[in-house]
C-alpha cells in the first residue's frame, strides 16, 4: 500500500483497515518549570496489520519515549502534550491513546497491546514465580479461574519453546538464564494474545546465539498468532533481519520511513545513509592492499532536546547542509510513493 504524506484526519475513524496503529504528529515533552525537554517532537508513523515496524536511531533520539508514550507509561515529568495515537481494536472501532482515560488504558495494556523491555530482571517481579506473573496477567484480562489460567500460562511457555514447562512455572527469575528470563517475558507479553506487540530494545543484553534464538521465534510467533510488532532498536543489522518498515528517529522525530529493502537500498536521508555507512563490512572496509580502513563514524553529536536547532536537526553534521536547511525545518515529504524522508536535499541521495 503506498504511502502518503502524513494526514490522519480530522475524527478519530480516519484509519485505513490495513493499520494497527498511527501516530500523528505526536509530542511528548518532559516539562522542567520553564524548560521543556522535547524528547519526541512531532513523530509520525504507521504500524500495519500483521507487520513489523522498525524504529531505530542513535541513544536519545526519542525511540524508547515514542514506545512509553504509546503505552501510557510514561514518568513525572514527561506527558503527552500534542499529536494523536489512533489505534485499530480487535473489535474494530478506533480511540485515541493519548486522550483515554486511565483506567480504559489499563484495561488496553496486556490484552490489546503488550510490551517487551530491554532487561527482563527489571520488568520481571524477583518475588513471585514466573507462573504466578503470567497467570496475573490473564486473570487480570480473562474471566478465568486459577487452574485455567495455569493451565494456559503452561502453554504460553510452550509456545516460546521453554523446556520442561511444568517445573518452570514454579521458578523465580533469578533462577533463570538472560536468554531463558527474555523468552518469559514474551509469553508474559503474548498471555492475552494482543494484537499490537511493542519490544523495546528486546535482544540488546543478550548475546550473538541468544538474539538470533529470540528473533527467529518473534518472527515465528508473529506469522502464527498474525500480530503486528513495533521493534525499537539501534541494531541496524536485527532490523534486516525482522522488520517490514523501518522508521529512523533523530533529535525526536522520524526523519525517514520505508519498506526495509527500500531503505537499505537507497537511503533518502543523510543520516540514515550515515548510520548504514557505520555498520561493518569485511569487503567494504579492507583496501586494496588488504589493510582494514577506518570504520566511517558520523561527525558530531545528537543535539541536546533542551535546545535544538531552528532548522533540520541533523544540519550540523550533514555533508549536503545548505543555509536553507538551518533556518527551515523540513517537513515529511515522499521521496516515492512508498518513501518518506525528512529532508529538503534528498533528490541528491
Amino acid at each position: 500500500m503506498a504511502m502518503s504524506t502524513p494526514n490522519a484526519g480530522n475524527h478519530p475513524d480516519a484509519l485505513a483497515d490495513d493499520i494497527v496503529l498511527r501516530a500523528d504528529n505526536l509530542r511528548t515533552h518532559f516539562i522542567m518549570g520553564a524548560r521543556a525537554a522535547k524528547s519526541v517532537d512531532g513523530v509520525t508513523l504507521t504500524v500495519r496489520r500483521g507487520q513489523t515496524l522498525a524504529v531505530v536511531g542513535e541513544s536519545g533520539s526519542g525511540k524508547s519515549v515514542t514506545s512509553l508514550s504509546i503505552m501510557r507509561l510514561l514518568a513525572h515529568p514527561g506527558r503527552i502534550v500534542g499529536g494523536r495515537l489512533l489505534y485499530r481494536m480487535r473489535d474494530g472501532g478506533v480511540v485515541d491513546l493519548a486522550t483515554l482515560s486511565d483506567k480504559r488504558m489499563r484495561a488496553i495494556r496486556g490484552k490489546e497491546i503488550a510490551m517487551i523491555f530491554q532487561e527482563p530482571m527489571t520488568s520481571l517481579n524477583p518475588l513471585y514465580t514466573v507462573g504466578d506473573q503470567i497467570m496475573e496477567m490473564i486473570r487480570l484480562h480473562e474471566p478465568v479461574d486459577r487452574h485455567e489460567a495455569r493451565t494456559r500460562a503452561r502453554r504460553m511457555l510452550e509456545l516460546v519453546e521453554i523446556p520442561a514447562p511444568d517445573k518452570r512455572l514454579d521458578q523465580y527469575p533469578h533462577e533463570m538464564s538472560g536468554g531463558m528470563r527474555q523468552r518469559v517475558m514474551i509469553a508474559l507479553a503474548l498471555a492475552c494474545n494482543p494484537a499490537l506487540l511493542i519490544a523495546d530494545e528486546p535482544t540488546t543484553a543478550l548475546d550473538v546465539t541468544i538474539q538470533a534464538q529470540i528473533l527467529d521465534l518473534m518472527r515465528r510467533l508473529q506469522r502464527e498468532i498474525g500480530m503486528s510488532i513495533l521493534f525499537v532498536t539501534h541494531n541496524l543489522g536485527v532490523v534486516a533481519e525482522i522488520a517490514h518498515e523501518v522508521a529512523v528517529m533523530y533529535a525526536g522525530r522520524v526523519v525517514e520511513q520505508a519498506p526495509v529493502h527500500d531503505l537499505f537500498a537507497r537511503p533518502r536521508h543523510p543520516y540514515t545513509k550515515g548510520l548504514l555507512a557505520c555498520i561493518p563490512d569485511a569487503k567494504r572496509d579492507r583496501a586494496d592492499d588488504g589493510t582494514r580502513k577506518m570504520l566511517n563514524p558520523i561527525p558530531g553529536s545528537v543535539p541536546s532536546v533542551l535546545a535544538l536547532p531552528a532548522g533540520c536537526a541533523f544540519a550540523p553534521r550533514c555533508p549536503l547542509a545548505e543555509p536553507h536547511c538551518e533556518t527551515a525545518p523540513p517537513e515529511l515529504l515522499n521521496a516515492s510513493p512508498e518513501h518518506l524522508t525528512r529532508c529538503w536535499r534528498h533528490e541528491l541521495l
